[in-house]
């Protein structure tokens, strides 16, 4: 009897995970975005949702990198759209209906809004500290953090232009919203190894 029960929990245990496993490595979890559940579960380990919107990676894509908007909370969006006649020193003053679109977007998708890893974590870092919500990703403390040793010589270069904001210089996935350190290749100089 004892082995019988044994027996038909271990096929009990071995079915569940073999179906388990099917599962993960499925190609329909997420059809938007063409990933199977193991790599949508690897996509949130270490990145931001990817841009989504057609709208906003047309219209602010055209001028700088669509930044996910799952990198700043919805305070920091909000801000940066009203914000459009003085958009970082240029005018970027979009129609009101783009403008509420674009706006409504970004906030729906911000940080704490996300279940991926880094954007958790940014929202941890601006609790943790007592920041308030900045208006760019280079000023949040898991952004300084993450960026604290890289050389200046680095940053500096002509293809970085000085400044880390400039994400898909070295993060060549960062479009997909992947931001992993495995994945950075500085151009110029080959694999980032720290």
């Amino acid at each position: 009897m004892k082995t019988l029960i044994f027996s038909t929990a271990a096929l009990v245990l071995i079915s569940t995970l073999y179906l388990g496993i099917q599962g993960a490595w499925s190609n329909n979890d997420d059809p938007s975005h063409g990933l199977g559940k193991w790599q949508n579960m690897k996509a949130r380990s270490t990145g931001v949702a990817p841009v989504t919107n057609t709208l906003y990676a047309e219209e602010c894509g055209s001028c700088h990198f669509a930044y996910p908007p799952g990198l700043l909370p919805s305070f920091s969006w909000q801000k940066v759209m009203t914000g459009l006649a003085d958009h970082f020193g240029d005018n970027a003053e979009l129609d009101a209906q783009t403008k509420q679109q674009i706006t409504k977007y970004l906030t729906t998708h911000a940080a704490e809004s996300s279940n991926y890893r880094r954007s958790r974590a940014i929202m941890y870092s601006l609790q943790a500290t007592d920041t308030p919500p900045p208006l760019r990703i280079t000023d949040t403390p898991y952004f300084k953090r993450e960026h604290r040793e890289i050389p200046n010589r680095i940053i500096n270069l002509p293809k970085i232009g000085g400044k880390l904001s400039r994400c898909n210089a070295c993060h060549q996935r960062a479009d997909k919203g992947s931001f992993n350190e495995h994945e950075i290749v500085i151009k110029g100089l080959g694999p980032w190894n720290d």
